[in-house]
């Protein structure tokens, strides 16, 4: 019997591998008869020889292999011997984390003769619904604005997404009240920040406005809602003013970061772009952002308007 688990969703994925490799361990308690093979390090000769061998009990073998579609020796010899694979009582369950492609011999094997489940990356709706059943099952509530801001900060990253809806909750228990607001999800949660974001703002940085629209508008084509884009271009301006602030206390990046708590790559990368900007520069941007963020959200501007004008009005 052959199981093929894939997609680039590797937080569900995961957890799908856990619950059959828990459901196995269930039915068959001695565990002697779990192996895993990762591609990247075993042979398949050690695979060959664990099929091959008759278990010391009347129990089914489970083999977990992972990663094994880089590893093109590995493929050519299991292609040559699938007939063997594909009539085991055993089970082979493949585990591939990341994009497959879909023309590879493989892929088409396990298709046609594994029981497979894709996991493709989760997107509006279904990502909406996924993150509030996990907030029901901490029993938690969100209101909509901050469910909104939360997916514009983290995405569909739900390794990431865990984390800080962990976060979130933990903090509401603390509160009178227990439902989580956008300003608990601004005063928690750090947005992705994305290497085109810092490159967007040294352009502002020295006065490059057209170098500055057309990164923001490499975003604008790439999908990102213009909120989101402004989320982030928010995020960076506010740990700017921080570190402005800091510099001029005499403080250095290390004891920054140690500050902060910001991730030492942002502070890095911040530190050099603090110094183009004078704190009042900071202060000015700031608050426009903010002004730009009302419009859209009042609806007096349309969000792409909105974002070409702050760009052209600093």
């Amino acid at each position: 019997m052959i199981i093929f688990l894939y997609g680039e969703d590797s937080y569900r994925s995961r957890q799908k591998l856990n619950e059959i490799i828990n459901h196995y361990k269930k039915i068959h308690k001695s565990g002697l008869n779990l192996k895993y093979f990762d591609g990247r390090e075993s042979s398949l000769e050690g695979f060959k020889d664990e099929i091959q061998q008759t278990s010391m009990f009347a129990e089914k073998k489970m083999i977990v292999l992972k990663s094994v579609f880089p590893n093109r020796e590995f493929k050519e010899s299991f292609l040559k011997d699938s007939k063997k694979f594909i009539n085991s009582k055993d089970i082979i369950l493949f585990f591939e984390g990341g994009e497959v492609l879909k023309n590879d011999s493989l892929f088409k094997l396990l298709k046609k003769y594994g029981k497979s489940q894709e996991f493709k990356l989760l997107e509006g709706e279904q990502l909406r619904g996924w993150v509030k059943k996990e907030f029901a099952n901490l029993k938690t509530k969100i209101d909509e604005d901050a469910l909104v801001k939360l997916i514009e900060f983290v995405g569909n990253n739900l390794w990431q997404m865990e984390n800080e809806i962990k976060k979130l909750v933990s903090y509401k228990l603390k509160c009178p009240n227990p439902e989580i607001s956008q300003r608990d999800v601004e005063l928690l949660v750090q947005p992705k920040i994305e290497p085109d974001i810092f490159k967007t703002i040294d352009a502002i940085a020295i006065k490059n406005k057209k170098q500055a629209l057309f990164l923001i508008h490499k975003h604008l084509e790439k999908g990102d809602s213009p909120l989101y884009i402004l989320s982030m271009i928010n995020f960076q301006f506010r740990n700017l003013l921080i570190i402005k602030d800091l510099i001029q206390k005499y403080q250095f990046p290390y004891a920054i970061s140690k500050i902060t708590d910001l991730h030492p790559y942002i502070v890095k990368k911040s530190y050099s772009q603090a110094q183009k900007f004078t704190i009042q520069e900071l202060k000015k941007i700031y608050q426009k952002i903010f002004q730009v963020d009302l419009s859209i959200k009042t609806g007096k501007r349309e969000p792409e308007t909105a974002l070409d004008l702050f760009i052209a009005e600093i």
